[in-house]
């Protein structure tokens, strides 16, 4: 396997061979140095589409962003310092009719963006800030969650040696339940899981006595946090509690290799309440977004005929 090119991140999805997973040939950065040293970065992945230049995140990535190096003054100075960066990172962007990335949880000033003519919108992750100790986690889970994780203990044993292709017939079951495609290739997993490898990515099942696999749990990580990724259950097996034992399980594994666990969020309010129960801290993140007014005004045409269409 080649040598990983490692850099100074927020996450994970800053990491060059990530965005080579997710977006091949489509991924570029824009690089600050000061005396030569990297003092900000800011990945993007740009494409085009009926003709327009659109900057925005890739599939199964979080979080992108800005990484800005940490500096030890007083806070006048440490916003000083980011603005200084983040204005030269914008700078640096090339052109686009469209941009639109999450900003990791770290990044909490965003004003240098606002004063450059971006917006803003509030999302949600909930994050287990230190996952060493076990009894804490535990006790900070609700009570449903674990008679859930009790219950499935009961029916269905763990185990982590079933493979991609395994994982994703569970995976798809989900969107079907809800008759959704899949919202990903199945080559694009592939690309991922073979980037992560057993270094940075795990696979959990669920399977009961007669083989059935009532759950599938995706989860990725780096030395600062480990994060649910992707996960699937059988509609017909849903009540076992799987899902939940399956995150306790990841959890619990992703102690041993890292410090954190960030269940991704979700808008969702089904899925929020899931992940909520788990007794994480909310964690407030960026959607940081700008148009062109041509790009606004082909958004408001194609909404109106939208309308007209469903109107008959």
């Amino acid at each position: 396997m080649q040598k990983r090119e490692i850099r100074e991140t927020n996450s994970i999805f800053q990491q060059p061979w990530w965005l080579d997973a997710v977006a091949p040939g489509e991924w570029d950065e824009v690089i600050v140095r000061h005396g030569g040293r990297v003092v900000g970065r800011l990945p993007y992945v740009k494409k085009r589409r009926w003709g327009l230049e659109y900057i925005s995140m890739p599939p199964l990535t979080q979080t992108l962003g800005p990484w800005i190096e940490k500096k030890e003054a007083k806070l006048p100075k440490i916003l000083a310092w980011q603005k200084d960066i983040m204005t030269e990172l914008i700078k640096g962007l090339p052109h686009f009719d469209y941009f639109g990335q999450n900003f990791h949880y770290e990044i909490t000033n965003w004003l240098p963006f606002y004063w450059c003519g971006f917006e803003e919108s509030t999302r949600y992750t909930y994050v287990l800030l230190d996952i060493a100790d076990h009894d804490k986690v535990w006790s900070g889970f609700l009570e449903n969650i674990r008679r859930e994780i009790k219950k499935a203990g009961r029916q269905v044993r763990v185990r982590t040696d079933l493979g991609l292709a395994r994982f994703l017939e569970v995976n798809k079951k989900t969107f079907s339940r809800q008759g959704i495609r899949l919202p990903y290739s199945p080559e694009l997993v592939q690309c991922i899981d073979t980037a992560c490898g057993d270094e940075n990515r795990r696979i959990f099942f669920a399977e009961d006595s007669a083989g059935r696999i009532h759950a599938a749990l995706y989860i990725i990580w780096d030395e600062r946090s480990a994060y649910y990724l992707m996960g699937g259950g059988d509609p017909e097996l849903r009540n076992s509690g799987a899902t939940s034992l399956l995150m306790w399980e990841a959890i619990k594994f992703s102690s041993t290799v890292t410090k954190r666990f960030d269940f991704e969020g979700s808008m969702v309010e089904s899925i929020e309440r899931f992940f909520r129960a788990f007794g994480g801290i909310q964690m407030p993140y960026f959607r940081v977004s700008k148009a062109t007014a041509f790009f606004k005004m082909l958004r408001c045409v194609r909404q109106g005929m939208r309308e007209c269409f469903k109107r008959g």
